[in-house]
């Protein structure tokens, strides 16, 4: 596992142009934090899908999501980089928990908590505001009680699990390992049903119980 950098390159995600700026500043006074684009939502998508994330070589993001439950997010890819999505109440936790973001604090959270979970991003390890804990126990609990006694999987979907478990998109773990997408697909969905798994997330969560994974 690699270190954390000493200084993380962060993006700002905010639809709210003041929201943004307040962010940036607070965090660019951290010293382990360097913020080196300001985006909103619509353009941060954007930038996802055309893989122009790659060209900021990006540590993380923090992402104000608000007060209301995003709607134009994708249903199926997970985030391909640590992200820390800041909320108002715990609508949209679930929804970001099945797409791989396991940082999530309040609005108002410290800066300190919020280059911490940035951080603990960096290894995988979840970060949560307390009271949006319950908002993914029933998940955890599905996970557990669907756990299966053991697992045989092929050397390339023990591959492609990696590959997952690093954030990867399914077109970046294409290019990677020099296959098509649809084969990447074919493989994700033959290791989500040998996992009794119903998402990535829950995959890696099952693989790391298993032994597959060491995070």
């Amino acid at each position: 596992m690699s270190e954390i950098p000493p200084t993380l390159s962060i993006a700002i995600v905010a639809n709210d142009p003041l929201a943004r700026a307040g962010l940036a500043t607070l965090l660019a006074a951290e010293p382990t934090c360097e913020v080196v684009a300001q985006m909103s939502l619509t353009d941060w998508l954007a930038d996802l899908q055309a893989d122009e994330w790659l060209d900021l070589q990006l540590d993380g993001v923090v992402w104000d999501v608000g007060w209301s439950a995003p709607t134009t997010l994708p249903d199926a890819e997970p985030f391909p980089l640590p992200v820390v999505a800041l909320l108002g109440d715990e609508t949209a936790v679930p929804h970001l928990w099945s797409l791989g973001i396991q940082a999530m604090l309040r609005r108002d959270a410290p800066t300190a908590a919020m280059v911490a979970a940035l951080q603990a991003a960096q290894y995988g390890v979840a970060a949560l505001d307390p009271e949006f804990v319950t908002s993914v126990l029933p998940l955890a609990s599905l996970a557990s009680e669907t756990l299966p006694e053991s697992v045989d999987l092929t050397p390339r979907e023990l591959e492609v699990l990696t590959l997952l478990a690093e954030g990867l998109t399914n077109k970046a773990i294409a290019h990677q390992l020099e296959i098509s997408d649809h084969t990447v697909k074919f493989h994700v969905n033959a290791i989500l049903g040998k996992l009794n798994a119903q998402s990535r997330t829950e995959a890696v969560v099952q693989a790391t119980r298993l032994g597959l994974l060491l995070l």
